[in-house]
């Protein structure tokens, strides 16, 4: 193990990692530096306000980002923080001496109440200009108020509950009119419910808060100079707006549960942080002669809402004797002092102070603090100046707090997104594991750190605790990133050496079977983990090499598996004789390749299921790459197991379709050698069209010769068209067989003839069988008795063929007679044709004087014209013109070759002394040619009527118009 390490180390040269303060080779990670560039801003930054008040601030309230001041002796301030430009000055109207005492703002900064020292309370509410007094009111110095948060509204406040100087306290009321300004009485009532009391009797109510747990239950907390009480209890259900009051009569007879402290300030104050808006707070602060009594709000709790209290005393130079603190405000860690001259700041984890802001002399004393629980801002001010703290990241450093407390996940979880923050952490928590031996922990943690590699992983070996050691790899394999390569080949391998290591020893140990398997399936879940398999894929030779050292077979071949390797796992089945395993591998994932190289092989041994895996594998494989292993195994095997690769050819050739000639050459082999009787069928159903045939024929006709098979051999060569030699083989077999072949030819009379006459020789010499012969001239009608005789021999008697003679001159008889018959019919044919010629020649037809012309409508009889038997009557030149058009081209040229002919054969003689005789002869050849020129253009342009006949239907799909004069035609409309 340590030399792994030490290759570890040395294969990471050139991977180096700076901290601060030191270097060192190992895995990569990034050094957290931790300076910083700029000054951190303060966790409570004070910014003075920029107001000069015109008189001394005699007190402040802020609540929901309302202002409330008190300047001077009749003045109060109004200013709405969102428009800070924007202020409202209301005047008490207070003509006697009164001052304001103190001053009350609800949580929504709607309603104002104003205690003053004479023991009197006025109202003002922010959509208003005028105070109101609070008759009821009268009488009583106002010191503390616990407003209702889940009633109240703008105008109205819901019941509230108000504590005086004498220690009563009083439920209340008040509500704006929506008639008027306000009501005759804005106080609705006012009336008495308890009163709190200490050693000495009646103390001032210096606090008073209303919450709302889960099930209706409500919590009010009350606070004395000394003490605090908490009064729980249920409101009845829908009696919320009938007040308190039930609450406080449960304690009427018996004080309520309290807490109480000796020291005493002479006043006390509470403060709550509340994490959001409308929620409940979580925390308190309460700030008492002893000290502060921090602690958490649980309102799960049945008769105390208080939890993890604890005091925290005041820092050693305030003595309360000189410089008692003022107020107090909470935050989420820090509880704020306010002392006359400065602010402290105590963190609520550790009781320390972590802030301290001192004040100048010349503003003045400290006089108040508070904080605006919807912003978390926090105000104090003087009788002059008026300052406000803004709280920001106020969680930056309590991770050390908690870290330094042992309270690890609190510390991680302020942390989180300050990297260079949680890997102190990790390593504190690591560390703090490791001293506690809980290893396993320890390992987890550090494997999270940027803590140098090497001096972990020896810390482990030297502590002996391989399995820590182990979840340490594993954690530091999964967070490497992909580029980083070698640290991942290099700690794969290791920890596969530690599984196997670690595996070797467990099942030697029968007690420690349950462990054996459970580190068993960490190691397979190590191995098929997606994010090492690129990893593992890449280093698998060395993988092998590890489990072939260790011999453990069982997972390699399971490596192999997840590496897709199935080659050797089929490799590793085969040389163990687990040949049903191995045909299992390869059915299972259906790899080609595989199949092609292990089937030699398994055929030998399971050829039925081999044969099975084949087939259902389908198309997929190529037989023509098992033909190799069918040939080896036909070879040395007996019959019944030939069939099997008979099986899977017929499977090919029948199912599958298969064209490809090898495999049916192979079948037919097959059938040769084992199936005669399908080797038949074979051919016939392949057919005799040689397109259509897969086989090779000249192949089939080899093997069929070689193997004796007769029949087969007649169908290929009926095939080849080789009928002779069909003929010649089938008389061998069967007489009936060669008249089947001689029949094929049907195209061919000749050799129609000649195989008939094989056949007849074969059986008048061969079979010497006069009535079979006589047969044949029967089955053949181009075979007749004369060309049989020949080859009978001399010593054959007439009777033998006196029937086939017989009707041999019967046929001869009959063929002259149907001769005579076909020529008389041909002599009446040809007198009828005579007879309609000469009564064609002596037709004629009437023409009327006024007839005109079909095409021109002009009268007929002005110029040549033809006559139709359909009636039609045309000039000759329109004729001729209607005509010419639709001939063919080599009509058209005939046609006006004739016309210069006519024209020729037209013109008069230029020579006037020639001989009579001659002259008469001269006329008489002219007029014969011209008269015959003249019908020949009858035939031509007088063939049929141009109305009638074919030309008028030739031309149904021509335009009436023609396209080349298309747009002449169309302007000329325009």
């Amino acid at each position: 193990m340590a030399s792994i390490l030490d290759e570890y180390e040395d294969s990471l040269h050139r991977s180096v990692s700076v901290q601060p303060g030191r270097a060192s080779v190992g895995i990569p990670h990034s050094g957290y530096v931790n300076a910083r560039l700029e000054k951190e801003t303060p966790i409570f930054n004070k910014q003075r306000i920029d107001f000069a008040p015109p008189e001394k601030i005699n007190s402040l309230v802020v609540s929901s980002n309302q202002l409330c001041m008190s300047l001077g002796k009749d003045t109060l301030l109004r200013i709405d923080l969102g428009k800070p430009d924007e202020p409202n000055q209301v005047e008490l109207g207070r003509k006697d001496e009164a001052k304001v005492y103190k001053m009350f703002l609800d949580h929504t900064g709607s309603h104002l109440l104003i205690a003053l020292n004479t023991s009197e309370c006025l109202y003002l509410n922010r959509s208003v200009q005028k105070v109101r007094a609070l008759s009821r009111w009268k009488g009583h110095l106002i010191e503390s108020v616990g407003w209702n948060k889940f009633l109240g509204s703008e105008t109205n406040t819901g019941p509230i509950l108000v504590g005086t100087s004498q220690g009563q306290i009083y439920e209340a009321e008040i509500s704006v009119s929506e008639g008027s300004l306000f009501s005759t009485n804005p106080d609705q009532y006012f009336r008495q419910v308890y009163t709190l009391e200490e050693e000495s009797g009646p103390a001032p109510v210096c606090c008073l808060e209303i919450e709302r747990g889960i099930e209706g239950k409500f919590f009010i907390i009350a606070t004395t100079r000394k003490r605090l009480f908490q009064f729980v209890g249920k409101v009845p259900e829908g009696t919320e707006q009938q007040g308190f009051s039930s609450i406080f009569a449960v304690h009427a007879d018996h004080l309520p549960s309290f807490r109480e402290f000796p020291a005493n300030l002479g006043f006390s104050e509470i403060a709550f942080y509340t994490p959001k808006l409308r929620s409940n707070p979580r925390s308190f602060a309460w700030m008492m002669g002893n000290g502060v009594l921090y602690g958490t709000l649980d309102y799960s709790r049945p008769d105390s809402i208080l939890s993890d209290e604890r005091v925290w005393v005041y820092p050693s130079d305030i003595d309360i004797t000189v410089n008692k603190p003022i107020s107090i405000v909470l935050t989420q860690f820090h509880f704020l002092l306010l002392l006359p001259d400065r602010v402290k700041a105590v963190c609520t984890l550790n009781g320390q102070v972590v802030f301290q802001d001192l004040f100048l002399e010349k503003f003045g004393s400290l006089t108040r603090m508070i904080k605006d629980p919807t912003v978390q801002q926090i105000w104090i001010h003087t009788e002059k100046v008026v300052f406000r703290y803004h709280v920001q990241r106020e969680s930056r450093d309590v991770w050390k707090m908690y870290m330094n407390m042992n309270k690890f996940d609190l510390a991680k979880e302020y942390c989180k997104d300050r990297p260079e923050c949680l890997d102190i952490v990790l390593a504190k928590e690591a560390e703090h594991c490791f001293q506690n031996k809980r290893y396993l922990d320890s390992a987890k943690c550090y494997a999270l750190t940027q803590n140098y590699f090497e001096e972990i992983a020896l810390k482990f070996i030297e502590a002996k605790q391989e399995e820590a050691l182990m979840e340490f790899l594993i954690k530091k394999l999964s967070n490497l990133k992909p580029s980083e390569k070698i640290q991942t080949t290099l700690l794969t391998t290791w920890l596969t050496e530690l599984y196997l290591n670690w595996l070797g020893v467990l099942q030697g140990d029968p007690s420690q079977r349950n462990l054996y398997l459970d580190t068993r399936e960490k190691f397979r879940t190590f191995l098929s983990s997606p994010k090492n398999k690129d990893c593992l894929f890449n280093n698998r030779a060395s993988i092998y090499e590890l489990l072939a050292s260790h011999g453990d077979t069982e997972h390699m071949v399971y490596f192999a598996v997840i590496m897709q390797d199935y080659e050797r796992v089929v490799a590793h089945h085969c040389q163990h004789d687990e040949y049903d395993e191995a045909l299992n591998v390869l059915s299972r994932h259906r790899d080609e390749k595989l199949f092609y190289k292990f089937s030699p092989v398994l055929i030998q041994h399971i050829p039925k299921k081999v044969v099975d895996a084949w087939i259902s594998m389908g198309s997929r494989l190529d037989a023509r790459n098992l033909i190799p292993a069918l040939v080896n195994y036909s070879q040395s095997a007996s019959t019944q197991q030939i069939n099997e690769a008979i099986r899977y050819m017929e499977f090919c050739v029948y199912q599958l379709e298969e064209t490809q000639q090898a495999i049916h050459n192979y079948l037919l082999s097959l059938y040769a050698l084992c199936r005669p009787d399908s080797l038949l069928s074979y051919l016939e159903q392949a057919g005799t069209n040689p397109n259509r045939i897969h086989y090779d024929l000249k192949y089939a006709l080899r093997l069929c010769a070689e193997h004796g098979h007769h029949r087969a051999c007649v169908h290929v060569y009926k095939v080849m068209e080789l009928y002779e030699e069909a003929v010649d083989l089938a008389l061998q077999v069967d007489v009936d067989l060669a008249k089947s072949c001689a029949d094929l030819p049907e195209d061919d009379e000749e050799l129609r003839k000649k195989l008939w006459l094989k056949i007849a020789r074969h059986v008048v010499q061969e079979e010497k069988d006069v009535k079979k012969a006589m047969a044949c001239l029967s089955s053949c009608a181009l075979l007749k008795i004369e060309d049989v005789l020949p080859f009978f021999p001399d010593f054959v008697t007439i009777d033998h063929f006196k029937e086939a003679i017989c009707n041999s001159l019967e046929d001869y008889n009959k063929h002259i007679e149907e001769l005579k018959r076909e020529m008389e019919e041909a002599t009446q044919s040809a007198k009828r044709i005579r007879e309609d010629i000469q009564e064609m020649r002596n037709k004629y037809g009437s023409v009327e004087p006024q007839e005109k012309c079909a095409a021109c409508d002009f009268p007929l009889l002005n110029r040549p014209f033809y006559l139709f038997l359909c009636g039609h009557m045309f000039h000759y030149d329109c004729l001729l013109q209607a005509v010419f058009p639709n001939l063919p081209a080599y009509k058209q040229a005939k046609l006006e070759d004739l016309q210069k002919k006519l024209a020729a054969t037209s013109q008069p003689s230029k020579s006037h002394h020639r001989p009579k005789d001659a002259d008469t002869v001269s006329l008489g050849k002219g007029q014969q040619s011209r008269e015959q020129i003249k019908a020949d253009i009858d035939d031509i342009v007088a063939a049929e009527c141009v109305y009638c006949g074919e030309l008028m239907i030739r031309s149904i799909d021509k335009p009436f118009i023609d396209p080349q004069k298309y747009e002449e035609e169309m302007q000329s409309w325009l």
